[in-house]
């Protein structure tokens, strides 16, 4: 199969990246973010086509991750009510990708594939939801379909809370976990799971690294 190359210039793009470019300076003064990293292999450029996933504790969690992982551009899972209305405007420009979070089907899991296949980075949130209360909640195991299908690494983030709007942004980056390589194309139910767990537990481990 020909390998699919990844497109750095479109038309697409042009209203991405000139948001990005315009909120950069202003974004990197107000959050001012630090990134740790797991370890060495997490230490690496995010190069290719991976999906990102991380915690989701409020409505900037999106432009968090966009801070932190600066230098890729990335499209990110969103449910299809904030393609409504006027505000549908940026949500598509920005290259977000509408899901239908009760009826999830086939042919938007062949899209993000698609997406995925073309070098290109997809961020989501897997606990599918704000989530507000202490710890992590568990996850959908949407993202193991995801990369199964394309082949390509998950990658765990996790955000730290801003207490207050002053704190430095925090970002923890984990080592990239590849689940074809883990359970081969074809696992079974079981070890599905047993991927969205580790996921999870990584996650949480994430979570504990000292803001150094």
């Amino acid at each position: 199969m020909k390998k699919q190359k990844s497109r750095i210039f479109g038309l697409e793009y042009l209203f991405y990246d000139f948001v990005k470019l315009t909120a950069a300076l202003p974004g990197l003064i107000a959050f001012r973010p630090k990134t740790i990293c797991e370890n060495e292999k997490a230490r690496k450029k995010i190069r290719g086509g991976a999906i990102i996933i991380a915690n989701h504790t409020g409505f900037f969690d999106p432009v968090y991750l966009l801070m932190g992982i600066w230098y890729r551009r990335q499209r990110f899972v969103c449910i299809k009510e904030l393609f409504e209305g006027k505000r549908g405007f940026f949500f598509r420009h920005f290259l977000c990708i509408p899901i239908d979070r009760e009826n999830f089907g086939l042919d938007k899991l062949d899209e993000i594939t698609e997406h995925l296949k073309n070098e290109e980075l997809v961020c989501m949130f897997p606990e599918g939801r704000i989530n507000q209360e202490d710890g992590i909640a568990s996850f959908k195991s949407g993202m193991i379909l995801m990369s199964l299908r394309s082949g390509k690494p998950v990658i765990p983030v996790y955000i730290h809370k801003r207490a207050h709007w002053y704190e430095r942004l925090v970002l923890v980056i984990g080592e990239p976990v590849n689940v074809c390589e883990m359970y081969g194309p074809r696992p079974t139910l079981r070890q599905i799971e047993a991927a969205s767990k580790l996921l999870h537990e990584k996650e949480d481990e994430l979570s504990k690294l000292k803001r150094r």
